[in-house]
């Protein structure tokens, strides 16, 4: 048996982002309400974890002024975007964006278990209470247990981030799930 290579510690950042921009994920933007201020992210982090109990994660920049929001609000919700949400993924990354009245240029509603909210055109919704938090290096992976969820168009296309960009996945078939 043969002992595999050990990496090596100065990875090429640059090289890594690229290698894991191979993998396609989901757009979300997480959002959570603290002191009567609605705090927002553009999120690709993001999974499912667990049906006992019904949890999923994020991953958030420890730099993020959202870290602070959301570590000490615990409740927050996600928002899963289809591609008419590219708008929305753009503006909710922007770095130095106002904090206050951020979300008032895109139709938004509030959860009803965590009062957070969840923009309007999103394809599914989650809401969540923090479970655990844990150190992930220069982000948090935060775990939260879904309190209620809920569904938005089933037809229209999910937005997806892949090779540093957005794109839509196509030869998708609607189904009955």
């Amino acid at each position: 048996m043969s002992v595999p290579p050990v990496p090596d510690p100065a990875l090429d950042v640059d090289v890594f982002r690229r290698t894991v921009g191979h993998f396609a994920a989901g757009v979300t933007v997480v959002t959570t309400r603290l002191h009567g201020l609605d705090h927002a992210m553009t999120a690709s982090a993001f999974t499912s974890v667990s049906l006992e109990p019904v949890s999923v994660l994020v991953c958030v920049d420890t730099e993020a002024r959202f870290r602070d929001a959301v570590l000490e609000s615990q409740l927050w919700g996600v928002s899963v975007l289809s591609t008419a949400g590219r708008r929305a993924a753009d503006w909710f990354a922007t770095k130095g964006r106002p904090l206050i009245g951020q979300l008032d240029r895109f139709p938004h509603h509030r959860g009803p278990a965590t009062g957070v909210a969840l923009l309007d055109d999103a394809i599914a919704w989650l809401e969540c209470r923090t479970l655990a938090v844990y150190d992930g290096g220069d982000h948090d992976i935060v775990l939260g247990e879904v309190l209620d969820l809920g569904l938005g168009d089933r037809d229209a296309a999910p937005l997806v981030y892949y090779r540093s960009r957005y794109g839509s996945v196509s030869g998708l078939v609607a189904g009955d799930q």
